[in-house]
């Protein structure tokens, strides 16, 4: 089945305007930026840096409880849930569901907001097929792997938005613990499936070369703030850089195209090699 709605206009399909949310005894925030429909952003930083809270303010699941965030101009907070619901996903880190269901049922989830829908059936596994997940059919979802739950949440998300054209995919660490093969095919599967509907793509990534390979802009976190907002490829390395504190070897896989070795920053390992000297020098009498 191919998506009908027809594509929106190119102008902002999300904007925080100095956007400030709050988590007991901290502050995010605040946030400016702004975000096309077709475009695949990277968030990336250290643990604890907000990149998961930022992602939520994004989704309207926290609240602005400073400045605000727009969809397409109006006030996110006030659309109607149902109408957001066809427009917006978002796949968190978590993929517990509370009873055996089966793993259709469970893709079938991103289906509410069309009810009654007589093309759920096909959606659903056409959805399945996208995310590399057809032979989980008839499987009950509490007794898959950790990767296999991935692929349904991931063909729950995609039935949910099979139909959307210039909407927004938000996902958090959705490679986490799974295999590097999986890996990649999970994010080819989301990046043919978004390109196709000119969806833009919001991902928390810890893998540098996935942001790198995978997405047209870095969104870099640390402390609660966006520090920097630039293209993906080789003139971001110094800002990541100093962002984990670590040093980057670059490799030319393609023209355009790059991996990155990561390292201890030069004084870490200084200080490293120091201690380790002193550790092995034998005490005086």
């Amino acid at each position: 089945m191919n998506p009908t709605l027809p594509l929106p206009p190119l102008s902002p399909l999300l904007a925080l305007d100095k956007a400030t949310t709050r988590v007991p005894g901290r502050e995010f925030g605040p946030f400016s930026l702004t975000l096309k429909a077709g475009e695949h952003v990277a968030i990336l930083g250290p643990s604890g840096a907000g990149k998961s809270t930022l992602l939520r303010l994004l989704a309207g699941e926290s609240l602005a409880h400073g400045g605000q965030v727009l969809w397409r101009g109006e006030p996110l907070a006030a659309l109607p849930a149902r109408m957001l619901a066809r427009q917006r996903a978002v796949l968190p880190q978590q993929h517990g569901v509370a009873f055996g269901m089966p793993v259709e049922l469970v893709v079938a989830l991103g289906r509410l907001s069309f009810e009654p829908d007589p093309s759920q059936p096909g959606i659903v596994a056409d959805a399945l097929l996208a995310a590399c997940a057809s032979h989980l059919t008839g499987r009950r979802f509490d007794t898959l792997s950790g990767g296999e739950q991935a692929r349904a949440q991931l063909a729950r998300v995609m039935a949910q938005l099979w139909q959307a054209r210039g909407g927004l995919l938000l996902v958090d660490e959705p490679l986490a613990a799974l295999d590097p093969g999986l890996q990649l095919a999970l994010l080819d599967a989301l990046a043919d499936f978004t390109r196709e509907r000119s969806l833009a793509l919001v991902a928390v990534l810890h893998d540098i070369n996935q942001a790198l390979a995978g997405f047209d802009r870095l969104w870099l976190v640390q402390d609660g703030q966006v520090i920097a907002d630039l293209p993906a490829g080789r003139p971001a390395l110094p800002a990541l850089e100093a962002l984990f504190g670590i040093e980057l070897r670059c490799v030319e896989l393609a023209p355009g195209r790059i991996a990155v070795l990561a390292q201890r920053a030069r004084s870490a390992q200084t200080a490293a090699q120091a201690g380790t000297q002193a550790r092995a020098q034998p005490l005086s009498a």
